[in-house]
């Protein structure tokens, strides 16, 4: 078949549950694991921010390895495919374990997280290089590729949807616990509440089954976040010991209307089937797609021939470092979200449905894509979104608790024009690989695609570092409620102008991208005539 026919529907379907599945892992992670450490796990945010910074600051030289590793793979499957199966299983696994809290010293939580989220990142390297490196193998239409983005990204935020979406309701349903509730009725719709349990529970989230009750506290030296009754509150329970709050806001409410969450037992269980239709995802791909370009006939191992060539590619550079700022916004944005509606909202659950709008503004987006970049290409079209994402997004630091039908607008409208960044991006990278072809006659498509990855973990790891260090510098203590209080001021500037400058950054340096729609128009031109004649001379 020829690498410049056009990919079957099935085909992009298939290649799509990939990204589901590595977005089932990756907004899991950049969610939702900060959260968990923080409030479940019990770690201090400055040291979960060195965490995140640390361990991803070493993805650079594996992911180039991989990158090398994917171009030199030779099997039955291709040089990428092969991989897609072997991390499958694996990826699944160690992604659960992210999400299981042991009882453990202080010490030994830490040893623990670094552990298991260093191997993660490994492992998500070993899948998710060679799965961007497969999208430029595919096809060697560089329009073709724009199109299988955008595929690609509705794959990926299916994948966080689901995740982002289902997660809240999932850790609610399996971290549901039985504690002693007494309810005393104070009028028609204003009851004293006071729950108590045998057991030590490190993070739990009361709120009524209906989620209208409006909570404050009845014990007058427990403050507040916001000092105003919200729907649920989060804090520590101590075995024995009793808890008391003031609701309003329902009527008839008896003990069966209050539920209480182990968060713990919650998001672990939830992660774990998580992580089943993660593996299943994967395998999916690799059974759906194939490979159809390969390196010039005449090209010959040498390593240290491409890493030169690689660090030549203008285009490759910009695209990294563009990559990273990109990241760097949406792992904050993300990031951010369930501390912000747990603590400044007293919503938890509502920051699940707001994801669900966010992710279905963010597959708005990316279809919209390919068809925006054919009408001003793909360079101008980075710009415009991020300068727009960007500048709607400050609009957050003029929200209060109260405004959440603002909120939502502005999350939406936002994300639709962020989903853009990603979607051209991994086809960018396919543009940079013939780039380099063009100009150097050699291929490294998995080199290449390690711009993906690397950007991908390590704005991951700096944008956790920047909520780590910016909490961390008003006092956050997940499992303390006073603590919180004066976190707030933090936590808005996390969702709202600190993103908001970092993506006007990158609006700056996307100016410098060289390979306009007319210079794409060139190089694929050229490089398919010269493997016409590479096949006539066979």
């Amino acid at each position: 078949m020829s690498s410049f026919e056009k990919i079957s529907i099935r085909e992009k379907i298939g290649y799509a549950f990939g990204d589901g599945a590595a977005n089932i892992a990756w907004r899991g992670v950049s969610t939702f694991l900060f959260i968990f450490y923080t409030d479940v796990f019990g770690l201090n945010p400055a040291a979960v921010g060195l965490l995140l910074l640390i361990a991803r600051s070493s993805d650079g030289i594996s992911d180039i390895m991989m990158g090398v590793v994917g171009d030199r793979t030779k099997s039955k499957y291709g040089k990428f495919r092969p991989w897609i199966l072997w991390t499958a299983i694996p990826l699944g696994v160690i992604l659960s374990m992210l999400f299981t809290a042991p009882n453990l010293s202080p010490v030994g939580k830490l040893i623990y997280a670094y552990t298991t989220y260093i191997i993660f990142t490994l492992v998500y390297t070993a899948n998710n290089i060679p799965y961007g490196a497969l999208m430029a193998v595919m096809s060697g239409d560089d329009k073709e590729r724009t199109s299988l983005g955008s595929y690609r990204m509705v794959g990926a935020f299916t994948g966080g949807m689901l995740v982002q979406g289902a997660l809240l309701f999932l850790v609610a349903h399996f971290g549901n616990i039985n504690p002693e509730v007494q309810v005393t009725q104070i009028n028609s719709d204003k009851y004293e509440v006071a729950v108590s349990t045998n057991m030590d529970v490190e993070n739990v989230n009361i709120k009524t089954r209906n989620g209208f009750g409006l909570f404050v506290w009845a014990e007058p030296f427990i403050h507040d976040s916001i000092d105003v009754p919200t729907q649920g509150k989060s804090f520590s329970m101590k075995a024995h010991e009793t808890y008391r709050f003031i609701v309003t806001g329902e009527e008839n409410l008896d003990e069966g209307e209050f539920v209480i969450i182990d968060q713990s037992s919650g998001y672990s269980k939830a992660i774990y089937l998580m992580s089943v239709f993660l593996s299943l995802s994967l395998l999916i791909t690799f059974y759906t797609t194939r490979e159809r370009v390969s390196p010039p006939k005449a090209q010959k191992t040498d390593l240290k021939r491409d890493l030169k060539d690689l660090f030549r590619n203008r285009p490759w550079i910009i695209l990294l470092l563009i990559g990273l700022l990109f990241q760097i916004y949406n792992s904050i944005k993300q990031g951010i979200i369930v501390i912000y509606f747990t603590h400044y909202l007293h919503n938890q659950l509502m920051a699940g449905t707001y994801m669900v709008a966010l992710m279905i503004a963010s597959i708005g987006g990316a279809m919209a894509t390919a068809a925006l970049a054919r009408k001003w290409g793909k360079r101008n079209l980075f710009i415009v979104a991020l300068i727009f994402s960007g500048a709607v997004n400050a609009l957050f630091v003029f929200c209060g608790p109260g405004d959440m039908m603002a909120i939502f607008t502005i999350g939406v409208i936002s994300e639709f024009a962020a989903a853009i960044f990603p979607t051209l991006f991994f086809a960018m990278l396919g543009d940079a690989a013939d780039y380099s072809e063009y100009i150097n006659r050699r291929r490294a498509t998995g080199l290449i695609y390690s711009a993906g990855s690397f950007s991908t973990k390590f704005g991951g790891g700096v944008a956790g570092a920047i909520i780590g260090f910016v909490l961390a510098a008003f006092n956050y203590d997940g499992q303390s409620t006073a603590a919180i209080q004066g976190a707030v001021p933090g936590i808005i500037m996390l969702m709202s102008w600190i993103p908001s400058l970092i993506a006007l950054i990158g609006a700056v340096l996307m100016y410098l991208y060289p390979l306009n729609q007319a210079k794409m128009n060139e190089i694929t031109l050229e490089l398919a005539q010269r493997r016409v004649l590479e096949t006539k001379e066979q």
